[in-house]
């Protein structure tokens, strides 16, 4: 079982897919580590040496963002621009998109589900009652 930055690494994965399971580290920042430190890409995480994974915590802390110190970041990112009051920290705010995509259809999954009761149910109801 290896774990680096707190996560477990899945023991049969390659180590270059392996590595993409840490918050804020892709398919290319993995291959950039790895070739950096000259690790075999197909090599399985469970076949690392203790060296290696030492190697890749090192490069990772001092090289890359990752985990907790990025999502905190992320966080702060967001927050400033909600107390800023930019059209982007009220999208935030509200819930809705934040990159101009539109909200009249689709925009779900920032909206969240469909509230019941909408205009459509409404008018049918109110039709009924005649």
């Amino acid at each position: 079982m290896i774990r680096i930055e707190g996560v477990v690494l899945p023991q049969e994965k390659r180590v270059e897919y392996g590595l993409t399971y840490l918050y804020g580290v892709g398919v290319n920042s993995a291959r950039e580590i790895l070739s950096k430190l000259k690790i075999d890409y197909n090599k399985r995480i469970k076949d690392l040496s203790d060296g290696e994974v030492a190697a890749i915590q090192r490069e990772l802390a001092t090289s890359y963002k990752t985990e907790g110190e990025l999502r905190k970041e992320i966080m702060l990112n967001i927050k400033r621009l909600q107390e800023i009051g930019c059209y982007r920290g009220l999208r935030h705010k509200k819930g809705l998109p934040v990159r101009g995509q539109r909200t009249k259809t689709n925009a779900r999954t920032r909206k969240g589900p469909r509230k019941a009761g909408s205009a459509i149910a409404l008018k049918k109801k109110t039709l009924a009652k005649k």
